[in-house]
This record gives C-alpha cells, structure tokens and sequence, in this order.
C-alpha cells in the first residue's frame, strides 16, 4: 500500500455511551431507510441502540463496544459479546462517508483477534445484500433463517451467519 492511501484505524472500548448511541443513530437513519420503516428503525434504535439499551448490554448481557475511528474520527462501530463456545457479532456498523475504504474489513480482523479462537456468529436482515455480500468475502456462512418477533408489530427477518475461526 502506498503512504497515500495508508488507513489509520484504530478500535476504541466505548466509555462514552451517550456519543455511542448519538453514532448508532445517525447511522441507522442513514443506513435503513431502503429496508426498513421509519417507524420500525426509531423502534429499533431506541430498543437496541440508545444510550439505556447500550447501558444495559454491557451490564445484563456481556457485551462490548468499540468505537472504529479512522483518521481520529469516529467511523462506526461495533458491539460483540462472548457467548461461550462462540463470538456474538451482533453489531458493526459504518458511517455513510468511510464506507469502501476497507474499514469495514479492518474491523473485522479485530473482531476476529478478539474471538480469541471461537466462532464468530451474527445475524443479517436477509435483504441487506451488501452486508451478506461482505460478510461471505470474510468467509463466513449462512446456518440458518430465523424470523424474531422484537414487539411493537415488528420483525427482524435474518440470516444466521458464522465463521469459523
């Protein structure tokens, strides 16, 4: 790689849940609106996403938070949780404007270093093509098909995904 295009990623424990959830939330209304309602997107960000979600994942359900910086700036981020005999991917996320910079990839090498080992699983909306796509070019495969009734009227229509470390 020439010093041009150098990337400085860098992987960030999140202590500051509130910019966290400022971030989740700017990136989903930007990110869901081609599969998903609006109403399903605020439901699910304030469900899964805000500050009080965030708070109580890391404290009820094992998981951390990193925020992805590149260059100093926050470019996503994503959240895992040990589950025993694997890695709960359950979120990576990146901003509009560093998308296809391979940040995405970056991260998910340190999500792998982190796995110590195990399996890595997540689950996808089975529409989210790029997603699926991407996930597949990091070796990881569908296991099965779940649709999860999360309230309100709401449905998270997913694939089962996993790599084997």
């Amino acid at each position: 790689m020439s010093d041009s295009m150098q990337m400085d990623v860098e992987f960030v424990k999140a202590e500051n849940i509130k910019e966290l959830a400022n971030l989740a939330s700017n990136i989903w209304h930007e990110y869901w609106p081609v599969l998903l309602s609006q109403e399903q997107i605020d439901y699910m960000v304030e469900n899964f996403q805000s500050e009080n979600a965030i708070e109580t994942q890391i404290a009820d359900e094992n998981y951390t938070y990193y925020f992805i910086k590149y260059n100093r700036e926050n470019a996503g981020y994503f959240g895992i949780s040990d589950k025993g005999e694997y890695l709960f991917l359950s979120k990576l996320y990146i901003s509009r404007n560093f998308r296809h910079k391979g940040i995405g990839t970056k991260a998910f090498e340190e999500i792998k270093r982190l796995s110590s080992g195990k399996n890595i699983r997540l689950t996808v909306n089975k529409h989210n093509l790029n997603s699926i796509a991407a996930y597949e070019k990091w070796g990881f495969t569908t296991i099965d098909s779940v649709v999860t009734d999360i309230g309100n009227g709401f449905v998270m229509d997913d694939y089962i995904m996993e790599y084997g470390c």
